[in-house]
């Protein structure tokens, strides 16, 4: 069964990016437009790692990550956080997030990180 991302954007340049990519791989790719939409499509979805981008409309990814952590069945999900502020690394090590990505994006090195939290 293919493994299920969850990609949270509000750039919909980047979803369609990263959705191809990651449908070429074969994986199967739910997205979400800011991170009110992407808590409730992680809750009904399941997502086996989600990829965030930090400053959207409505819930930015940060607000997104803090109550994401709360909900108990979905706490070990891999985050790979996506984003055009590097200054935000420390922050993410705090938050636990799993890695992150500086943009512009690079997709090879998108599915390397991918590849690396997935295949354990």
């Amino acid at each position: 069964m293919a493994k299920k991302i969850l990609i949270i954007d509000d750039d919909p340049n980047i979803i369609k990016t990263v959705r191809d990519v990651l449908e070429a791989k074969s994986f199967a790719v739910v997205t979400a437009c800011d991170g009110e939409e992407g808590l409730e499509k992680a809750h009904m979805e399941k997502p086996d790692l989600i990829i965030l981008d930090i400053v959207m409309p409505r819930m930015d990814g940060y607000t997104f990550l803090l109550k994401f952590r709360k909900i108990e069945k979905l706490k070990g999900t891999p985050i790979i956080m996506l984003t055009s502020r590097e200054m935000l690394k420390d922050l993410f090590g705090m938050e636990k997030v799993s890695d992150f990505l500086v943009k512009p994006l690079d997709t090879d090195i998108l599915l390397e990180k991918i590849n690396k939290h997935l295949i354990k």
